[in-house]
Formats: structure tokens, C-alpha cells, sequence
């Protein structure tokens, strides 16, 4: 984030956070220098003189995000309008602080959060009004958030269709559909961050992160579904004390054909050098990451799916999707499907969840015969059981 000093430029950006109309026309405009004079313009219909110069200046691109980490103090006190979500939790040194980026009324329909964030980042007024918010009044705002209780989370092996079903759900028009957002994530990782957070804390931040996404800003919104990352398996008890009642589902698939897309291209999760082996209970001294060390991955998420499994969870396989998100995780999570709606959903289990420009296609075959024997072993070796265990207990009353 790139702050410009000065008191006029200040002061427009506090017009622009008051007024939503003024936020959404200086929000339109896509070109830097459009930008700039229709901001110096409104500026001085409003008595403030802005330099072009330093409104181009803060809206200038940061590829790499390196400004964000910048010694930039709070821009407020107070949570922005529900146009606003949260982007990015900032440590620094000791301050951490949340910065929001303007999303105005568009859905989120992207297959991913950060998908989201780096198409709200073309726009110059994203560049230079993000808010950035002091953590202890962001908690402290959760209080009078206006948000909807989430209808449901999705937990997930990872390559399983979990994102599948979030497309399905983000294509309804009355469901806020968040999907693997960094800063829930940032609040799930509190306690390995700052050990000294007390439970209680813990899960209050992340019901506040979780409300901050929940607030309508279409009109219509009756639903609201998180997709979470797949470690996150691992936090269902922060979770059910964060928002307690709250269903959830955790979908999988047969292991060997998840060891395959893997192996094909490692998730963030399979990386040992983003997300550290301690969080699976791993000795990083006993890593070393081939197919062996994602099985032990796979493993440990989909054991803690299986021990926490209990009031509140439905556990689905890949193989029967589509048709179980509307047969199963709909009604698991309470929300209505009429005809239209259903057709519309299914339209979209047409599309490649990731790629939705291209068709899906059945990989199953494909994987199944790509897998070398080195791959079955590892599979059969610590995936067997628990996928069995995760069936009996699918199957079970």
C-alpha cells in the first residue's frame, strides 16, 4: 500500500469512505490518470485541491505487494461499509492491522479469494484508498457488523471437488460464497502466531473475520457459505466455538487419484517451506517432500476430519458429485432449491471449477492410470485406512 502524505488527499479519502456514491464513480474508472482527474475533480467540488501527480502516485501498481508491509499507519477506527472486505492481515513488528480493498457489489465468482483480490487490485482507487484497520478495532467492530450467520462450511482432502461445489453455490444469487480467503486463514493461525492468544480471543477473531464477510452487499443475499483451505480441517474445534452450530461438510476422494494431482502440481499445503510440518504434527528434521510426505499430509487432514466427525458434519465423495450438492449438502445446510435454481447450479458443475472458461472433464481414468507404483504405495501405505474409516462412517447411521 502506497500512502501519500497530506492532509488534502486525507481528507478525500474520508469523503470517499462516507459516501458510497463518490467511492463507486472513482472506483469505475480503470485508468490511472482517468482516475486522478476525476478525483482532483471532486476534490474540488468539495473545497479540497488534490495534485494529480500524488493521486496517480498512490494509485501506481505494486506487482509484488511489497507496499502493503510499509510502517503505514491506521486509516480509521471504525469498520468500512459492507462494500469493503478484508484482504490481507499485516504484522509489523508487533502492530498487526487488517487492510480492506473495495469490492462494491460485484459477487464473488471467482474460483478463489485471491482471484478475487487481484481483480478488485486493477482498480486505481483499490491502489490508493485501501483501509487498513488496527486488529484490537476490528475485533472490536465485529460487535455491530451487520452479517449473516454463514449456512455452512466446506472443509476438504483437497482435489476433491471442493471447488466444484463453491462454484455451484457462488452461481445462486441469493449466497455469498467465500472460498480459501487468506485472511480467514490469518485468524486460524493466530495461536501458532502469537502463542500467548487466549482461546477464547482466538475464536473471537475468527468470528469476527468470518462476520466480515458476511455482510450482504448485493441486496437479496439470504446465504452465506465459507470454503475453507484443507489444513483448516484441523481447526474444526476453533471453528464450532467460533460459530457454533454452524454445519459443515468435508468432502474427499480416493487417495491415489488426489496423490496424482499433487504430484502433478504441488498445493500450498504440500509445500513444506509455506505451510510448516509442525502444523500436521511432522518433524520438519523428517521431510523430505516427495509422495511419501503428501500422503502424511492427506493423512493427518482426513484423520481430523474423522475424529471430529460428529453433530453438525456430513462427509461426501468426490464420486458422487454433482448431484450430491444438491441432493445432500444443500439440505445439510438448510437452503431451498427450486427447479431453476438446481438447473442453474448444474450448469455450472458443467464448467472446469478452476478454469470455468473451460468444460469439465472426468480425470478419474486418467489419474488412476497415471499413478506409478511408488504412488499406490504411499497411497495404500498411510491412505487406506482412514479412507476406509471415512466411509464406514459415511455409510453409518
Amino acid at each position: 500500500m502506497t500512502d501519500v502524505p497530506g492532509e488534502a488527499l486525507g481528507r478525500l479519502r474520508a469523503l470517499a469512505m462516507a459516501d458510497d456514491a463518490l467511492a463507486r464513480r472513482l472506483h469505475a474508472r480503470a485508468d490511472v490518470r482517468d482516475f486522478a482527474a476525476l478525483a482532483v475533480s471532486e476534490a474540488a467540488a468539495r473545497g479540497i485541491a488534490v495534485a494529480a501527480e500524488r493521486l496517480a502516485a498512490a494509485a501506481a501498481p505494486d506487482p509484488l505487494g511489497i507496499a502493503a508491509f510499509a510502517a503505514t499507519p491506521a486509516s480509521g477506527t471504525a469498520w468500512p461499509g459492507a462494500d469493503w472486505l478484508p484482504v490481507q492481515v499485516v504484522d509489523l513488528g508487533g502492530q498487526v492491522f487488517v487492510d480492506w480493498l473495495y469490492f462494491g457489489a460485484r459477487p464473488l465468482r471467482e474460483p478463489f479469494f485471491e482471484d478475487s483480490v487481484r481483480r478488485a487490485l486493477r482498480a486505481p482507487f483499490n491502489r490508493a484508498f485501501r483501509y487498513r484497520l488496527a486488529l484490537a478495532d476490528f475485533l472490536a467492530g465485529a460487535a455491530a457488523a451487520q452479517s449473516l450467520k454463514p449456512s455452512g462450511l466446506i472443509f476438504h482432502m483437497s482435489r476433491c471437488g471442493s471447488t466444484l461445489a463453491a462454484q455451484m453455490l457462488a452461481a445462486r444469487a441469493d449466497t455469498i460464497v467465500v472460498s480459501e480467503a487468506a485472511p480467514i486463514d490469518a485468524m486460524v493461525q493466530a495461536g501458532r502466531t502469537w502463542p500467548q492468544l487466549p482461546a477464547a480471543r482466538h475464536a473471537a477473531l475468527l468470528a469476527a473475520m468470518i462476520a466480515a464477510y458476511g455482510r450482504p452487499r448485493r441486496g437479496g443475499e439470504r446465504h452465506y457459505v465459507l470454503k475453507l483451505d484443507s489444513w483448516h480441517a484441523l481447526a474444526l474445534p476453533l471453528f464450532r466455538q467460533a460459530v457454533p452450530s454452524v454445519p459443515w461438510v468435508f468432502m474427499y476422494r480416493c487417495p491415489l487419484e488426489v496423490l496424482v494431482s499433487q504430484m502433478r502440481q504441488r498445493g500450498t499445503q504440500m509445500v513444506p517451506q509455506i505451510v510448516h510440518p509442525s502444523l500436521y504434527g511432522i518433524d520438519a528434521a523428517d521431510v523430505i517432500p516427495d509422495q511419501e510426505y503428501c500422503a502424511r499430509v492427506l493423512h493427518v487432514i482426513c484423520a481430523a476430519a474423522a475424529d471430529y466427525y460428529g453433530a453438525g458434519g456430513l462427509l461426501m465423495n468426490y464420486r458422487d458429485l454433482p448431484a450430491s450438492i444438491v441432493s445432500a449438502l444443500l439440505p445439510h445446510f438448510g437452503i431451498a432449491c427450486d427447479d431453476d435454481t438446481r438447473a442453474l447450479m448444474l450448469r455450472a458443475a458443467g464448467q472446469n471449477a478452476k478454469s470455468p472458461s473451460l468444460q469439465f472433464e472426468d480425470d478419474s481414468a486418467a489419474k488412476q492410470a497415471e499413478a506409478t507404483p511408488a504412488l499406490r504405495a504411499a497411497a495404500e501405505r498411510h491412505l487406506a485406512t482412514v479412507y476406509a474409516r471415512l466411509e464406514a462412517l459415511r455409510a453409518g447411521p
